[in-house]
C-alpha cells in the first residue's frame, strides 16, 4: 500500500462511519428519553401522518362522549323534576277524590282546595326553576353532537322537553271548591299524569340512546389510542439493545480513527 500525506483515506472512512454511528446513537437516546419511536417527520413520515389522523379522531370522540354525558345530565334533571311532579299530581288526585264526595263543609272544601292550589303552584315553580348548567330545562331541546372526526361519522341525538306549566297540563282552571268541580279536576289530573308519564318515557329512551353513544365513542377512542400508540411508541427493549450496540461502535470507531491517524505518522520516519 502506498503512503500519502495528502489524504488519509483510512481516517476519512473511520470518521464517516463514526459520524453515522453517533447519529444513530443520538436517535436511540432520543427515543429512550421520549418513549416515542417517531419524534420528527423524518423518522417515519407515513407513520406520523397516520398517528396524527388517529389522534384527531380520538380528540373528536372524547369530546363527543362528553357532549353525550352532558345531555344525559340535562335530561335526567328533567326526569327527576317530572318524578316530583308525578308525586304532586298523585297527591292532587287524592284531594280531588276526597272533594268529589258530598257532605263536606265549606271550611273543609276550602282547606282541600287551598292545598290543591298550592300543589299546582309548586308544579309551575318546578317548570320555571328547573335548570341545568344555568339553562332552563323545560320548554327547550336537549341535544348532543357526536362525531368520530370524519365527515360521515357525525350524529345528533336529542329530545324536545315540553314546557311544564299548569296550562300545558290542562290544570289551570281546576278547582276543588265543589263536588262537580272536583270530578272535572280528577279527569284533568288523570290526563296530566298520562302526559307526564309519556314525557318521562321519551326522555328515558333518549337517555339510553345517549348513554349507548357515549359508550361506543369511549370504546372507539380507546381502540384508536391503542392503534396510534402501536405506531409511535418505541420498543424500549429493542432501543436499549440498539443503544448498547451504538455505544460499543462509537468506542471502536474512535479507536479506529486514532489508529488511522497514527498510521499517517509513519511517513515521518522516512524523513529521519
Amino acid at each position: 500500500m502506498s503512503l500519502s500525506i495528502l489524504n488519509n483515506i483510512s481516517a476519512l472512512q473511520a470518521e464517516n462511519q463514526l459520524a453515522v454511528t453517533s447519529a444513530a446513537a443520538a436517535k436511540s437516546l432520543q427515543q429512550l428519553s421520549s418513549g416515542s419511536r417517531i419524534n420528527s417527520g423524518s423518522d417515519d413520515a407515513a407513520g406520523l401522518a397516520i398517528s396524527d389522523g388517529l389522534n384527531a379522531n380520538v380528540a373528536a370522540l372524547n369530546q363527543s362522549s362528553l357532549n353525550a354525558t352532558n345531555a344525559v345530565g340535562s335530561l335526567q334533571t328533567a326526569d327527576g323534576a317530572l318524578a316530583q311532579v308525578t308525586a304532586l299530581l298523585n297527591r292532587s288526585v287524592t284531594l280531588a277524590t276526597e272533594a268529589s264526595s258530598t257532605g263536606l263543609s265549606t271550611s273543609q272544601s276550602t282547606a282541600i282546595n287551598t292545598e290543591f292550589q298550592a300543589l299546582l303552584t309548586q308544579i309551575g315553580n318546578i317548570g320555571t326553576s328547573t335548570n341545568f348548567n344555568g339553562t332552563a330545562v323545560f320548554g327547550s331541546t336537549v341535544s348532543a353532537f357526536t362525531s368520530d372526526g370524519t365527515s360521515g361519522g357525525t350524529v345528533t341525538i336529542g329530545a324536545a322537553v315540553a314546557a311544564l306549566t299548569t296550562t300545558s297540563l290542562g290544570l289551570s282552571s281546576s278547582t276543588l271548591t265543589s263536588a262537580s268541580g272536583a270530578q272535572s279536576a280528577l279527569t284533568a289530573l288523570t290526563a296530566a299524569i298520562s302526559t307526564v308519564s309519556a314525557q318521562r318515557g321519551t326522555l328515558g329512551a333518549t337517555v339510553e340512546q345517549l348513554q349507548a353513544a357515549s359508550t361506543v365513542d369511549t370504546n372507539e377512542s380507546q381502540n384508536l389510542t391503542t392503534a396510534s400508540s402501536s405506531i409511535t411508541s418505541a420498543d424500549i427493549s429493542s432501543v436499549v439493545a440498539a443503544d448498547t450496540k451504538y455505544s460499543i461502535l462509537q468506542q471502536t470507531g474512535i479507536s479506529a480513527l486514532q489508529q488511522a491517524n497514527q498510521q499517517a505518522q509513519t511517513v515521518l520516519k522516512l524523513l529521519q
